[in-house]
């Protein structure tokens, strides 16, 4: 409830029209927007986060580098910093993730995890791009993550999981489409940051969920931004571009709108979070069904929205 209300109290304080237009999201080429909107909804829900952590006396390593990428990309919403210098702090964040942690790992696989945690940083990033999207994707990541912790007798990281959903609650009041807010870099990279670094840290550390957990919470926005900026890499296309087709970007150029793809999404977030908690225990057997059966699900939707695009893209007048 302390996040929930310190989100919602923050985003609302940072709506005021003094202080609304110092931080604008202006239209791009990939922007689903039409004017400008305020891009500082991810500094009150961080600053929701941080509160109730400070209030539970649980603040490890991981949430203070965070909290320091949210500081970094603040400054990268106002100023516009360079790719390098970005790049370079996500990965300074996360070595020093891994270097902060209990745990003894091979350095291949430090690197891998390495690696890891910058791509859910960015790709996080690469996904808000709708009203509503990265807002509900954390409250039901979150929460799945909250719920396994409870489940595992892990509280305190239970709290500040559960804490990071309610703040994104109080950020969607503001966020839901038609959008007043939306979350910008200061949100969405230290998001990115944190759907990995608890993800890693409850199960290497505390050993509550299987490796592919947090891989299928997420997998909403991990398989979309996988699998679109792999198809441009195909097409020597540059991924850093900026661009309009990733899959829940082609649903509201479809016709399905912000509020529609919001809705579509949340139905598939919160089913990737009922299979990860479902099969957290389960057999290898029942595992390796259920993933198959995900995958399967997601190549079969990728394809239906594939076919819908060309069947737009072939109309007279449409590119």
């Amino acid at each position: 409830m302390l996040a929930f209300l310190a989100a919602l109290v923050s985003c609302r304080v940072l709506l005021a029209p003094r202080v609304a237009g110092l931080l604008l999201d202006h239209p791009n080429e990939r922007s689903l927007h039409a004017r400008p909107v305020p891009r500082t909804g991810g500094v009150a829900l961080m600053i929701g986060l941080a509160v109730a952590a400070a209030w539970i006396g649980y603040f490890p390593a991981w949430l203070a580098l965070a909290l320091a990428l949210a500081a970094v990309s603040f400054v990268d919403d106002a100023k516009a910093l360079p790719v390098l210098v970005r790049l370079a702090c996500h990965l300074g964040a996360a070595v020093a993730m891994i270097a902060f942690l209990p745990i003894t790992l091979a350095w291949p696989l430090a690197a891998l995890f390495v690696l890891g945690t910058v791509w859910m940083t960015n790709l996080y990033n690469f996904m808000d791009g709708s009203d509503g999207l990265a807002g509900g994707m954390t409250l039901v990541g979150f929460a799945c993550y909250g719920a396994a912790a409870w489940i595992g007798g892990e509280r305190d990281l239970a709290l500040v999981s559960f804490s990071a959903a309610a703040a994104a609650l109080g950020f969607l009041v503001f966020n839901w489409p038609p959008a007043r807010v939306f979350l910008g870099d200061s949100g969405s990279i230290p998001l990115g940051f944190l759907a990995a670094a608890v993800g890693l840290v409850g199960w290497r550390v505390h050993a509550l969920w299987p490796w592919w957990f947090p891989a299928v919470v997420f997998s909403p926005f991990a398989v979309d931004a996988t699998v679109t900026l792999a198809r441009r890499a195909a097409r020597r296309e540059p991924v850093w571009r900026a661009h309009r087709e990733h899959y829940y970007q082609r649903l509201v150029q479809l016709g399905w709108g912000h509020r529609g793809t919001a809705l579509a999404e949340y139905a598939l977030m919160l089913a990737c979070a009922a299979l990860a908690l479902a099969l957290r225990d389960a057999s290898a057997r029942a595992q390796l069904a259920g993933l198959a059966a995900l995958a399967a699900a997601y190549v079969v939707m990728m394809l239906l929205v594939d076919r819908a695009w060309r069947a737009r893209t072939r109309e007279p007048g449409r590119a």
